[in-house]
């Protein structure tokens, strides 16, 4: 058995894995959320269009009564008459379900953002295990379940009741009203009703919504061993770009040194720091630093000058300065123009009186 499968999963998902289970469609949900946000939508598009919907319902029931009868069903205008039924019923629940589609579309916006995939319709046989879903039965997300739906038909009753009770004297006035005014009475009752109800409805699914993002969050946690696997996996195993570091730093160290013997001057410490200067001046504007180094390097700095008779020069301020400030390639600051043209005066000029 692995290893890390005994390790406590502690450590936060990586962006990578969150990707991952992004793309395979686990992502954290809640359906409640969807379903209250929709039956709200729902109520409130009904509750604005009830005027305009029942005045057209009782339009196209009279047309029905009056004239319905009158109309010869043939194998002609039979195609007519189901074509305008038809648009009559789409033209009068077509705000109601543009509402309740939009109220969906964004409850799914707003948990996951825009995600396509076809993961989840994939076959998978480790899903009729009856094993599994017996776990899955008894998991803190089967147990957060059940309490769920027992909460939801308390309230559903209790609300049905509160809701009922406080409109028994309009129930007992009905005998007395119109049919008119039986359905405006009755349907005002029932959009109370629903509206209490989907309220608390939103208010358990905000709670379920928080509920799955912590077991989402839960579930992507992986060990300090995957981490660091993921890491290897994903930047490289650190040994090898280590060694990949190394025998870089080698090979400009070796570029570096055989720069050494076309310097004009070596500037040292005397032997804690050397710097190695060039000055082409038909094709630099200022003096360049070929190369540098410190302690070990600065004495290999110093004997590769030796070897090829390039003049060293102890300064230890310049020295410091040059080490500190000016990498290697590029050419000295201003600043230090005027030190460095005073060492390489010196140099020209035992130069020349060498070569006298």
């Amino acid at each position: 058995m692995p290893e890390d499968s005994f390790q406590e999963k502690t450590e936060k998902a990586t962006p990578r894995r969150r990707q991952k289970a992004r793309e395979k469609g686990n992502v954290a949900k809640s359906s409640e959320l969807n379903s209250a946000l929709v039956l709200l939508a729902g109520l409130a598009g009904l509750g604005f269009l009830a005027a305009g919907m029942s005045r057209r319902l009782m339009g196209l029931f009279r047309f029905f009564l009056s004239q319905g009868f009158a109309i010869q069903l043939n194998q002609v205008n039979v195609y007519a008459y189901l074509v305008f039924v038809l648009k009559q019923i789409f033209s009068l629940l077509a705000p109601f379900l543009l509402a309740v589609v939009i109220a969906g579309v964004a409850s799914n916006l707003a948990q996951i953002g825009f995600l396509f995939t076809t993961e989840p319709l994939k076959p998978k046989l480790g899903t009729l295990n009856p094993i599994t879903g017996f776990k899955k039965l008894f998991s803190l997300k089967g147990l957060f379940e059940l309490p769920k739906a027992v909460i939801k038909l308390v309230i559903i009753g209790v609300i049905s009741y509160l809701t009922i009770r406080g409109k028994l004297p309009q129930f007992f006035l009905l005998s007395q009203m119109g049919l008119d005014a039986i359905v405006g009475v009755i349907g005002k009752i029932a959009l109370l009703l629903g509206f209490r109800v989907s309220v608390v409805f939103l208010i358990l699914a905000v709670i379920d919504y928080a509920f799955q993002k912590w077991d989402y969050e839960k579930r992507l946690r992986m060990t300090k061993e995957e981490v660091k696997e993921e890491r290897r996996q994903h930047e490289g195993d650190p040994l090898v770009k280590a060694r990949i570091r190394s025998v870089q730093r080698e090979l400009a160290r070796r570029r570096m040194m055989k720069e050494i013997p076309k310097a004009d001057v070596v500037i040292t410490n005397p032997t804690s720091l050397a710097v190695a200067l060039r000055y082409d001046p038909e094709k630099m504007s200022a003096p360049q630093v070929v190369a540098k180094g410190a302690r070990l390097l600065a004495k290999k700095i110093v004997e590769l000058a030796k070897q090829h008779s390039v003049p060293i020069v102890e300064d230890k301020r310049l020295a410091r300065l040059l080490y500190r400030k000016v990498k290697i390639g590029e050419e000295i600051p201003v600043v230090l123009y005027q030190a460095v043209a005073e060492v390489l005066s010196y140099i020209y000029r035992l130069k020349n009186k060498l070569i006298d």
